[in-house]
This record gives structure tokens, C-alpha cells and sequence, in this order.
């Protein structure tokens, strides 16, 4: 490694974020797109509610369990990630999620 090299890795840890996160109240629960990724699909909803029915997902209306979500929705199978998010979001509805 350079002296160059050093200088530039020690440059970048001392850099800001790029994104500044606030000091306002936490949201409770998880997006569903991070629930969505640990699964493979297609896969049905009694295999999704088996894997994550216990994550608590970030709604409109406050947090909710994954299971209780999925109770609500009529798809037997998600074909995609996109299937799934789409069946979650009609269910729980979209727009801004509530904070604590």
C-alpha cells in the first residue's frame, strides 16, 4: 500500500455521511422490501408466514406482524418479490409510516 493509499482510507473515514440521519423519534418494525429480501420465491404464504410471520413490519398504521398481515390477504402464492410487496401493500395500503 501507498502512502498515497493511506492518506485517501484515512480521508474517507473521516468523511459525513452522505445522507444525515435525524434526531427524530424511531420507527418501529421493518420495511417489507428487508423482509422480502431474506426469502426466495416464488413461495407460498404458509411458507412465508413459517419463515416471517414473526417480523414486524412498518405500516401507515403503525407496526404489525407479518402473520397477521398475510391472515388478512387472499394470494396463496407469490410468483415474485414484487407479487408479495404488491399483496402486503394492498392490504396495509401505502403512504407515510407512523413514528413512536
Amino acid at each position: 500500500m501507498s502512502d498515497t493509499d493511506e492518506e485517501e482510507t484515512e480521508a474517507e473515514g473521516d468523511a459525513e455521511p452522505a445522507v444525515e440521519l435525524g434526531d427524530g423519534p424511531d420507527v418501529a418494525g421493518e420495511p417489507v422490501a428487508r423482509v422480502a429480501s431474506r426469502l426466495t420465491w416464488p413461495a407460498t404464504r404458509s411458507d412465508v408466514r413459517a419463515q416471517e410471520g414473526d417480523a414486524t413490519v412498518r405500516t401507515p398504521d403503525g407496526p404489525a406482524t407479518l402473520d397477521e398481515i398475510l391472515a388478512e390477504s387472499d394470494v396463496p402464492l407469490f410468483e415474485s418479490r414484487g407479487e408479495f410487496h404488491e399483496a402486503v401493500e394492498d392490504v396495509i395500503g401505502s403512504g407515510p409510516v407512523a413514528t413512536e
